[in-house]
């Protein structure tokens, strides 16, 4: 038989997937792969519960539910004082994976040049080539992940057709300064260039850090789309509802590439995320204490085991450094030895790189689980590590 797509073919299974059956083949606490072990807030199940119900259950609009993408105009205005037209600026997605693929395959043609920045999340190069991109990584170091001004110059040049940014970071737990932001879009408006932002975790930043979107950076509002999910604001990960902002024309040109992809996605899931983007500022302000108390529990659990761990300010996970307890193999034989001898797992971070010269040395743990979860993994790694 001839071959199958040359581009997926240089891609094996990924390594969530790995991960995850071997914690079920050994029994282990999965704290691998991104999601949390309790559902959403149960008035928005009983909203997408209701809609089933009531109906109809048919085909919605392709953009999406227009008291959905209200709501999203409402929410970006909210809470960044964004200003868009829900009937021009915005588009309702089967999850943002769904709406970074429609706005790589609207925006790029084969041969442009796409800058991201590793460790990135498994799914953003293999699309990236599937639209027929050329890569160009700017690596990030732990244990701060600070951005290097020399990478992030050299990865542009007049080929660069668009960069493709999360933040909060996904494996890093990174959230981007407003200074780093500035560089970026400084070079991005030097290259006449799109920035696609990953920002669903928007809602999960700690301390006194703050999410600030590319979107609202001057001369950058008509070469931004900004992505976000229901999936990680309201702990409903197999949902599967994105949302875009973005100007008229980009929204124009990502919709093309969305309505062959999926086409549109569920009506009671949209009407149920509409209700939950309307809810009271306490409620995302929860979300942000939950998880940050989260994290303080599990870091200040590893760190007495003897893990020291990489700076977390977002997101679902932290990142501990293997070498610090004295271990000398690599961070997937780390990752193997946990999951099957000590019964927790966790990913590998050096499965986010691409090029060369990455770290192999650091762990990524998820901690978007119940307290009584978390304290059980630490005991069970004390145990195996004392």
């Amino acid at each position: 038989m001839k071959n199958s797509s040359d581009v997926l073919g240089e891609f094996g299974t990924t390594i969530f997937e790995v991960m995850s059956k071997l914690a079920i083949e050994h029994e282990a606490i999965n704290l691998g792969q991104g999601f949390p072990d309790e559902d959403g807030p149960a008035d928005i199940l009983a909203k997408a519960a209701e809609a089933v119900k009531e109906g109809p259950n048919q085909y919605p609009p392709m953009m999406g539910l227009p008291e959905l993408r209200h709501a999203v105009a409402e929410h970006d205005f909210r809470f960044y004082g964004i200003s868009s037209n829900w009937q021009t600026d915005t588009l309702v997605t089967s999850g943002a994976t769904e709406a970074i693929a429609a706005s790589l395959f609207g925006l790029i043609n084969p041969g442009d040049e796409v800058v991201l920045f590793e460790p990135l999340y498994d799914c953003y190069l293999p699309l990236v080539k599937l639209a027929g991109g050329i890569p160009k990584f700017v690596r990030l170091d732990p244990p701060y992940w600070d951005l290097d001004e020399d990478r992030l110059n050299a990865a542009f040049s007049e080929k660069t057709k668009l960069v493709l940014l999360n933040s909060p970071m996904n494996p890093t737990g990174k959230v981007f300064t407003v200074e780093e932001l500035e560089k970026i879009a400084a070079l991005v408006l030097k290259y006449d260039a799109y920035a696609i932002c990953d920002e669903v975790y928007e809602h999960i930043v700690f301390g006194d850090k703050k999410h600030v979107s590319l979107l609202t950076f001057p001369e950058m509002g008509d070469r931004t789309a900004r992505i976000a999910s229901a999936g990680k604001t309201f702990s409903l990960t197999g949902w599967k509802v994105g949302y875009v902002t973005a100007s008229a024309q980009m929204i124009a040109r990502i919709a093309k590439a969305h309505q062959f992809l999926v086409f549109t996605t569920p009506p009671n899931l949209q009407k149920g995320v509409a209700y939950g983007l309307n809810k009271e500022d306490k409620f995302f302000e929860d979300l942000k204490y939950a998880m940050q108390s989260k994290r303080d529990l599990f870091r200040d659990g590893l760190e007495g085991i003897g893990f020291s761990t990489a700076q977390c300010d977002g997101t679902y996970f932290l990142n501990a450094d293997i070498k610090s307890i004295g271990f000398d193999g690599t961070d997937e034989e780390f990752c193997r030895l946990i999951t099957t001898e000590a019964g927790v797992a966790a990913v590998p971070v050096s499965a986010f790189y691409q090029s060369e010269g990455a770290m192999t040395n650091f762990a990524r743990f998820c901690f978007c689980k119940k307290p009584e979860v978390l304290e059980a993994a630490i005991e069970k790694l004390g145990r195996f590590f004392s």
